[in-house]
């Protein structure tokens, strides 16, 4: 497995390479942007799991190629 540092260093030399964002940092950032996820409001743990999976489904309809807009965004 190589380093964050040193794929960053590889991905400078070569200009044509851009560094990738590891599947976490992605992910993490993809949920940020939830603002009643980012900081917990929810008392209740079903509530914030149910808002999780919302939170998913938004996202993973967001990334399908649909003809129409469902979900803007």
């Amino acid at each position: 497995m190589v380093g964050r540092k040193s794929e960053a260093d590889q991905k400078k030399r070569d200009s044509k390479k851009k560094a990738r964002r590891w599947v976490v940092e992605a992910c993490h950032g993809w949920f940020n942007r939830f603002r009643k996820l980012l900081v917990r409001y929810e008392k209740l743990e079903h509530t914030f799991l149910a808002l999780n999976h919302l939170a998913a489904t938004i996202i993973a309809l967001r990334k399908i190629m649909l003809p129409v807009n469902i979900i803007y965004g």
